[in-house]
């Protein structure tokens, strides 16, 4: 601990960095244009150990628990929400992919600060922070990678149909 505060100071601290954290994050990825997130494919496609997005179902039952993860645009309603996909036309799927690209860096860019906690925290408070930053994170992360693949195939199929239509109407 670099800054030595009383413990009551300590945790106020700790609640007003995680909100600003989460807010500023949050905030600043909205302002990042769909245009960054469509062209951008390096770190957001699908790891060949990942199999798609399957090996997140039979790891960890991603299936039985995503519902329950809470969406963002409870606390900034200007968000796009997540909980389910609005619609099966092109645009609408292409939206939804591009949101699951800004929720998944978002949720990555809100790890690396608990490592910010040890300068105000004892180390033993800075490890829960760390823990923290890693439980609150991590579900989120493993929810989108696992919504995109199928999400991306989602695309393709709807993108084939719809040119297969245009062939028979020509």
């Amino acid at each position: 601990m670099l800054v030595d505060l009383p413990m009551l100071w300590i945790i106020i601290l700790d609640i007003v960095a995680w909100f600003f954290f989460h807010m500023t994050i949050s905030l600043l990825l909205m302002k990042v244009p769909d245009s960054w997130y469509e062209k951008t494919q390096k770190g957001f496609t699908s790891w060949k150990w990942e199999k798609n997005g399957s090996i997140w179902q039979s790891l960890f039952r991603i299936k039985d628990w995503k519902k329950f993860l809470p969406d963002g645009t409870m606390i900034i309603s200007e968000g796009y929400n997540k909980t389910h996909l609005p619609a099966t036309d092109l645009e609408s799927i292409n939206k939804f992919i591009i949101e699951t690209k800004r929720a998944e860096l978002t949720h990555w860019l809100l790890i690396p600060p608990a490592f910010l906690f040890f300068i105000w925290n004892p180390i033993w408070a800075g490890l829960i922070m760390i823990v923290y930053a890693l439980i609150a994170n991590v579900p989120f992360i493993m929810a989108q990678r696992f919504n995109r693949p199928r999400l991306e195939r989602l695309y393709r199929l709807t993108l084939n149909r719809q040119k297969k239509k245009k062939l028979i109407k020509n």
